[in-house]
């Protein structure tokens, strides 16, 4: 899919001080991608604290990125879970007239075999409307998608175009990409390997770092993608300090930090996260200043 090629962002969900969903902030942060030359938009990741927004909450945050984004970019539409059943229900009942693709979580908590993460997507595979995109994070799901089985995925699923492939295992990702169908994506869902990955035979990435410093970190995909070595990694290693820095206490929390820093959104989150320490603020708040200056 060439819609999927390129840097994707995983968009936060900014809030207002009563933990409200800052509609005009989210507008400000779609227009801040496009702008800064992001590919495509994910909307309701993990970043955008989806698991503690409530139903309205969710097409609150989806109508808005519709309507401030206004078809410029491709869309996708975060749906996954631990509970096989709902999620195939979801995708029998939405409207995706809207989005290119779904991203979906491998199952969390239940940790389920290999068997059971081959069940589960191909039951999302014979439903779903639109391709679908396996996220495989392992660190907060509690499981690995192993090469076999995206390989396995990938071979019998026409529709099951990619994989946001976040275990921070380069070589994970190079299995994948060695023995993947021609059609298939290995999209890096870990922005501090996105450069190595994309060098290795990735398509891309769905980024944190990315929306915070989307001119930068979209020209490096760009420069990795054309095999122009040396200028991509002088980007990467310019932003490899924010990227360990953003993750340092959770994300989402570190990009609000940044979204602050630019004036485009307050730092809130909804418990159980909370706000980085003020140490970690200022080193992003000096950081910022650093590269915008």
């Amino acid at each position: 899919m060439q819609s999927l090629i390129g840097t994707g962002v995983a968009l936060i969900t900014p809030f207002k001080k009563d933990l409200s969903v800052d509609v005009d902030a989210l507008k400000r942060i779609v227009n801040f991608q496009i702008e800064g030359g992001i590919d495509y938009l994910v909307v309701l990741g993990t970043t955008a604290e989806t698991a503690t927004l409530t139903v309205e909450e969710k097409e609150l945050v989806i109508n808005t990125v519709i309507e401030a984004n206004n078809k410029r970019l491709p869309l996708v539409l975060g749906v996954g879970g631990n509970n096989t059943h709902q999620v195939v229900e979801e995708l029998k009942t939405r409207d995706f007239k809207d989005f290119v693709a779904i991203l979906s979580v491998s199952p969390y908590y239940n940790k389920p075999t290999q068997e059971g993460i081959y069940q589960h997507f191909k039951a999302i595979a014979e439903v779903s409307p639109i391709p679908v995109v396996v996220y495989n994070v392992p660190g907060r799901t509690g499981s690995n998608i192993l090469p076999s089985t995206v390989i396995r995925l990938a071979n019998n699923f026409s529709n099951i175009v990619a994989i946001k492939e976040a275990a921070g295992d380069i070589v994970q990702a190079m299995k994948i990409i060695q023995n993947k169908p021609s059609h298939f994506l290995v999209i890096s869902g870990d922005d501090m390997v996105t450069l190595p990955m994309l060098l290795a035979g990735g398509a891309g990435v769905i980024s944190v770092i990315g929306e915070g410093f989307p001119k930068e970190f979209s020209t490096m995909v760009r420069l990795g993608l054309e095999r122009k070595v040396d200028e991509a990694y002088k980007l990467h290693y310019l932003l490899a300090d924010a990227i360990d820095m953003i993750f340092e206490q959770g994300n989402p929390g570190g990009i609000k930090e940044v979204f602050k820093s630019l004036g485009l959104a307050d730092n809130y989150v909804r418990l159980p996260l909370v706000n980085v320490n003020e140490d970690l603020a200022s080193r992003i708040e000096h950081f910022v200043a650093k590269v915008v200056n």
